[in-house]
C-alpha cells in the first residue's frame, strides 16, 4: 500500500487495480488537502441541474417570469445547510444515513423508510427517463414513447463506461452539462433580462397567480432531493481522513466549502435558465409560434430559447446537454440506490442491475403518460415527480436532524446547535408549505368537483385520512425518542467509529462486489 507524504493528498490502491484507487488525506493541516475532498459535493450537485430542474425552471420563467427566483435562492441555501449536515454525519460517525436508520429503528419503520426512499429514487429517475427520451427525439426524431423504452439501455452504457473509471465518466458528463449552462449564460446577453427585476425576484418572496404554489413546491422538490441526503453521507466515506479532532474538523470544513462551490455553480445555472425563459417568453416582440411554445413549454420545445446563440444547431446542442444531464443523474441515482439498499437492508446489488430495476419502475408511468399525453403529458409528469420528492423529503430530513443532533459533537457546541436549529426551521417550513398545499388543493378539488355528495364525502374521508397518516408518520419521526445507540456521541478521538475509507463504499462506486460489513 502506497503511503502519502506530507506535501498533499495522494492515491493509494488496496488491490493493485488502478480503478480502486482511494484518496487519503495527510495528517498535517494544509490548504492543499482541499483537493482531496473535491468530488462528493459536485457529484451531489448534479441532482440540482438534472432534467427535472430544467423542466421546472423553464416553466417557472415562462409562466411567472422572475417571480419564483427566490425559491431557487432559498432552496440552494437550504440545500447547502442540509447537505453539509449529511456530510458531517458520515465523516464523524463513519456510517451513512441509511445505516443509522437500520441501527436506530425497528424492522417495520425501517422497512417503510426504505420503501419511501426507493419511491424517491424512482421519482428522481422519471425526469431522467423523460429528459433522455426528449433528447433522443431532438437528435434522431424518435417518438417519445420509443425513446422512453430506449432509456433502459442507458444501464448498459453506464456499465460500459465504468471501465474507464468513475472520475473520467463524471468529468465527461459534467463537461457536457456545463456546455448548456454556458449557452444559457451567453443567451442572457441576447435576451437582456432586466437586472432590477431579476434581483427583485431573487430577494422578494411572492406567490401570485394560479398554480404558483404548486410550481414553487416542484422547484423545491427538484432542488432538495431526499436521496441526496443518503448519497452525500455515503460518498464522504470514500476518503481516508485523520481520525483526530483536528482532522475531522478540517474534513467537515472542506466538505462545506466544496459543497458551497458546487451548489453555487448549480444555483447560477438554475437562475440563468429561469431568467432566459422569463425574458424570452415575456418579450413584447415574441412571434405567435414562439408564444404558443411558451404557453406549453417543456424540455422538448425549449431549444428555441438558444437560437440566438447557436442558430439551427440549438436543438442538437440542447439535446446533447439534456442527454448528458440525464445520464449523469443516472450515475448519482444508481449510487444512491446502492447505498440505500445496503444501508436499510444490508443488501447489495451490482450497479447495472440496481439501475436497471429502478429504471424499469420509472419507465412504466413514463411510457403510459407518453403514449396518452405525448410530450406535454410527459412534461407534466416531471412536475408531479418533483412534487413527490418534496413531499418525501421529511422522511429523510427528520432522521438526519435527529441523528446529527445526538451523534455529532463537533467544534463549538453553540455553532452546532445554531446549525441544527436553522435546519429544523428549514425542515419545518418545507413541511408546512407541503401540508398547506396538499390540504388546500384537495379541499378545492372536493368543493369544485361535480361528483355526488356521497362520493365527495367518501373521497374526503379517504383523502384526509391519508393526509392524517402522512402527518402522523412525520410526527412519529420527530417526537420518537432515540434509542440507547442513538444517544451515544461520536467522539472525535474515538477509535470505535468505522475506519475511513470504507472499502465497501469505494467498491460500490466502481461496480465491484464487496463482502465487508458496515455494522
Amino acid at each position: 500500500m502506497a503511503m502519502a507524504d506530507a506535501s498533499g493528498p495522494q492515491l493509494i490502491s488496496t488491490t493493485g487495480d488502478a480503478d480502486s484507487d482511494q484518496i487519503i488525506v495527510p495528517e498535517n493541516k494544509s490548504w492543499k488537502n482541499f483537493f482531496a475532498y473535491l468530488g462528493p459535493g459536485f457529484l451531489v450537485s448534479i441532482a440540482y441541474i438534472d432534467p427535472g430542474n430544467f423542466e421546472t425552471d423553464l416553466q417557472a420563467g415562462a409562466q411567472y417570469k422572475y417571480e419564483l427566483l427566490w425559491i431557487i435562492l432559498v432552496a440552494s441555501c437550504a440545500g447547502l445547510v442540509i447537505q453539509s449536515l449529511a456530510a458531517n454525519l458520515g465523516v464523524v460517525t463513519g456510517k451513512h444515513l441509511a445505516e443509522h436508520c437500520r441501527a436506530e429503528y425497528s424492522k417495520v419503520p425501517n422497512f417503510l423508510l426504505w420503501v419511501v426512499a426507493e419511491i424517491a429514487i424512482v421519482a428522481c429517475d422519471i425526469p431522467e427517463v423523460i429528459g433522455t427520451a426528449f433528447a433522443l427525439n431532438m437528435l434522431f426524431s424518435i417518438p417519445i414513447w420509443i425513446g422512453v423504452l430506449l432509456t433502459g439501455l442507458s444501464t448498459l452504457m453506464l456499465l460500459a463506461l465504468q471501465q474507464y473509471g468513475v472520475r473520467k465518466l463524471e468529468f465527461l458528463v459534467a463537461f457536457l452539462v456545463f456546455t448548456i449552462a454556458i449557452c444559457f449564460v451567453i443567451e442572457l446577453h441576447y435576451s437582456k433580462p432586466d437586472a432590477g427585476e431579476v434581483l427583485h425576484g431573487l430577494f422578494v418572496p411572492q406567490l401570485k397567480g394560479n398554480g404558483a404554489t404548486g410550481l414553487a413546491i416542484s422547484l423545491l422538490g427538484a432542488m432538495v432531493m431526499p436521496h441526496n441526503l443518503f448519497l452525500h453521507s455515503a460518498l464522504v466515506l470514500s476518503r481516508k481522513i485523520p481520525r483526530s479532532s483536528t482532522g475531522i474538523k478540517e474534513a467537515c470544513r472542506f466538505y462545506l466549502i466544496e459543497s458551497g462551490l458546487a451548489l453555487m455553480v448549480a444555483f447560477l445555472i438554475n437562475v440563468s435558465v429561469i431568467s432566459v425563459s422569463g425574458a424570452v417568453c415575456n418579450a413584447l416582440d415574441l412571434t405567435p409560434e414562439d408564444r404558443a411554445k411558451c404557453e406549453d413549454l417543456d424540455l422538448n420545445k425549449a431549444s428555441f430559447l438558444l437560437r440566438n446563440v447557436v442558430g439551427k444547431w440549438s436543438s442538437k446542442l440542447f439535446a446533447i446537454a439534456l442527454l448528458a444531464s440525464g445520464q449523469s443523474s443516472t450515475i448519482t441515482g444508481t449510487y444512491a440506490g446502492q447505498y440505500i439498499m445496503q444501508g436499510f437492508l444490508d443488501l447489495r446489488l451490482v450497479p447495472w442491475l440496481r439501475n436497471f430495476l429502478t429504471r424499469c419502475l420509472a419507465i412504466i408511468p413514463s411510457l403510459i403518460v407518453a403514449l396518452i399525453g405525448g410530450s406535454a403529458g410527459a412534461g407534466k409528469l416531471i412536475i408531479i415527480a418533483s412534487m413527490i420528492l418534496s413531499f418525501e423529503l421529511p422522511f429523510a430530513l427528520v432522521p438526519l436532524l435527529k441523528f446529527t443532533s445526538c451523534k455529532i459533537k463537533m467544534g463549538s457546541h453553540v455553532n452546532h446547535m445554531a446549525i441544527s436549529a436553522l435546519t429544523w426551521v428549514i425542515g419545518g417550513l418545507i413541511m408546512g408549505i407541503n401540508i398547506y398545499y396538499i390540504v388546500s388543493s384537495f379541499t378545492k378539488l372536493l368543493i369544485h368537483s361535480h361528483m355526488k355528495h356521497v362520493l365527495v364525502v367518501f373521497c374526503g374521508i379517504l383523502g384526509f385520512s391519508g393526509i392524517a397518516i402522512y402527518l402522523a408518520s412525520i410526527a412519529y419521526l420527530v417526537f420518537r425518542k432515540n434509542g440507547e445507540a442513538g444517544l451515544l456521541l461520536a467522539s472525535t478521538n474515538s477509535q470505535t467509529v468505522e475506519t475511513l475509507p470504507r472499502q465497501d463504499i469505494v467498491d460500490m462506486q466502481f461496480g465491484k462486489a464487496s463482502t465487508s460489513n458496515a455494522d
